[in-house]
């Protein structure tokens, strides 16, 4: 690994790798194929990067969003490697420029879109020229049972058939057993060697509470309080929403920006960009951005909604604190959100089988908003992993939330659906239980019910709480044809019968003690210090600007905090700073030094 590892210190500035990037990278230049799972900010890139520097011909890529492909190349660019892509976004005569580049063995890393990647046309030019590997990232994408499936992933078995003796590597940082078996199925890999290199990001802190009605002002209390100032993003189910939460946040003080599908491209393109270059910028969006952006420093991840699934809130979430940093995950749902996603998932068209597929990954999402015990275990252990103590940096180990006795409330509500004909929506459910006397229930004759009124000393917001956690264990059900309307489901018998007891969490949108904030900030007790930090940023957004690309590309904050710490005094010791390869040393490295002269630690 000689080679491998000199390339690793030239090029992008890192002294050894970490395990097992290592085994993978060797793996590969012995002509070897691999299955890499590994968490965001764990270095998957370098896993196929590497190789493709060592090894003859030119590395292929697989990436299927254009700002994943940008965004690398960039970086990529920065550190001296001759990288392209291959995407509808460019123009003719751009794309046969990088063709010709291509065939004339002049890119050491070339990113494609799958779609591109199958055609004939791109075919015949992988025959034309060497090339060192095939990197299928995103690798999740080919699986049918995935949250992020792309039918176009199903194609890149021909790669095996067509290039039998080029290594080939699926990477990605979201994969159950299930995901796992079928990217091995899927891509013909099934001689790949798999690593599996754990799913926990300690640095996250996850927490999940309750909709009280208010989420838009519980969430912009968690900015104020813990993030003034920081990059986020705010993801929401529906596009009405996003542009709703946006315009809110706006008229508050916060750099909030929509991004969503139904913006035009130009609008899309100018507020990505902003996010990339500008600090406190918050996006609201879809889950459709995000995706392969690799901004180190944004510091929460919000989600106003549930979503569907653990891979697609472990896939989210993972967009904070990919520096290593104390990063946030907050989530706030409520009922709306359960009923409306079991609508979804019955509503569909797909065959039974997938829905089946959808109802226990939804039950599973569910599950893990209503535990009582550490949820980094629970998260964990849905990919396979294990923490053999609870993290304590959860919501649930900070503050243990309290449970209390509603086997008898349960048995209320569940009488009152039976008796009203398991027609009705929680709101009119709760309506009957507490006493209400409208027209609508007068007329159904619901007031002459024995479970009428026998609610009263629950407030409605409880009553939600109650059907939300009896929907997410199995004993209320939706019927999406019904408009959302709830029956009792087989399991609640025993419950009916009192042969059960029930203990439900209360809801509560309590803050989490003794948590830092605001979280995940560089900054340094002394004056001196804190004036070089803000004078590197200053410089290294000059030179982002003059490079047209993000700050982060330059130089990571990491990398700003190790010169800060050790003071570099020539390129030689320069050298030696984390993330600095020859390349950057050669560009940027007098900007450096210029700045550390500027600041000497005499001053103040």
């Amino acid at each position: 690994m000689p080679d491998a590892l000199h390339t690793l210190r030239a090029v992008f500035g890192y002294e050894q790798f970490r395990p097992p990037q290592d085994e993978v990278v060797a793996t590969l230049v012995e002509g070897g194929d691999a299955l890499v799972v590994m968490p965001t900010g764990g270095g998957k890139s370098l896993c196929f990067q590497i190789p493709a520097l060592v090894r003859p011909g030119t590395g292929v890529v697989v990436s299927p969003l254009i700002a994943l492909m940008q965004d690398q190349v960039a970086a990529l660019r920065q550190a001296g490697v001759r990288a392209a892509a291959l995407h509808s976004a460019l123009d003719g005569a751009t794309v046969r420029k990088v063709e010709q580049q291509f065939l004339a063995g002049a890119l050491d890393l070339l990113y494609v879109a799958p779609e591109r990647l199958v055609t004939e046309r791109m075919q015949e030019l992988l025959s034309r020229t060497p090339i060192a590997l095939f990197a299928i990232d995103e690798a999740h994408c080919v699986s049918q049972w995935g949250h992020d499936f792309r039918p176009e992933y199903l194609q890149l078995s021909l790669l095996a058939q067509y290039f039998p003796n080029v290594p080939r590597i699926a990477l990605t940082a979201t994969a159950d057993a299930r995901t796992r078996a079928e990217i091995l199925h899927r891509l013909q890999l099934q001689d790949a060697r798999i690593f599996l290199c754990g799913f926990d990001r300690p640095n996250i802190r996850y927490r999940i509470t309750q909709d009280n009605g208010k989420a838009r002002e519980q969430l912009l209390q968690f900015i104020n309080d813990e993030h003034p100032g920081d990059t986020g993003i705010v993801y929401c189910l529906s596009r009405k929403r996003v542009e709703e939460i946006a315009l809110w946040l706006t008229a508050r003080g916060l750099a909030a920006l929509p991004y969503h599908a139904g913006l035009t491209p130009d609008v899309r393109q100018r507020h990505q960009t902003r996010f990339l270059n500008e600090d406190s910028i918050i996006i609201v969006a879809t889950i459709a951005f995000g995706m392969g952006i690799d901004k180190p420093n944004v510091r929460f991840v919000a989600h106003l909604n549930l979503p569907k699934s653990i891979e697609a809130y472990y896939q989210e979430t993972g967009r904070a604190g990919r520096d290593g940093l104390p990063a946030d995950a907050w989530l706030s749902y409520g009922l709306n959100d359960v009923i409306t996603l079991r609508q979804w998932v019955e509503a569909s068209e797909a065959d039974e089988r997938h829905k089946q597929i959808e109802r226990q990954k939804l039950d599973a999402m569910l599950g893990l908003c209503e535990l009582t015990t550490c949820r980094r275990q629970a998260l964990l252990a849905y990919f396979g992993d294990t923490l053999p103590t609870p993290c304590g940096n959860c919501d649930t180990c900070l503050e243990p939330p309290a449970s209390w006795d509603a086997t008898a409330p349960a048995q209320k509500l569940l009488s009152c659906v039976l008796r009203t004909g398991q027609r009705f929506g929680a709101v009119y459910l709760i309506d009957v239980l507490r006493g209400a006397l409208n027209e609508r229930i007068q007329h159904n004759g619901h007031h002459a019910l024995s479970t009428y009124g026998i609610g009263k000393d629950l407030d409605a917001t409880i009553w939600r709480s109650v059907i939300r956690q009896l929907i997410a264990r199995g004993f209320l059900g939706v019927d999406a044809e019904q408009h959302g309307t709830l029956y009792v489901t087989q399991l609640a018998k025993p419950l009916l019968r009192g042969e059960l007891s029930l203990a439900l969490r209360h809801d509560t949108s309590r803050g989490t003690k003794s948590r830092p904030s605001p979280r995940g900030k560089v900054s340094f007790t002394l004056a001196h210090e804190q004036r070089l930090w803000e004078a590197l940023r200053s410089r290294r957004r000059r030179l982002a600007e003059a490079q047209g690309v993000p700050p982060y590309v330059i130089f990571h904050d990491a990398t700003l905090a190790d010169i800060v710490a050790k003071r570099p005094q020539s390129l030689a010791e320069l050298a030696h700073i984390t993330g600095i390869g020859e390349h950057k040393l050669t560009q940027f490295g007098s900007d450096v030094l210029e700045v550390l002269h500027d600041h000497p630690v005499t001053a103040g």
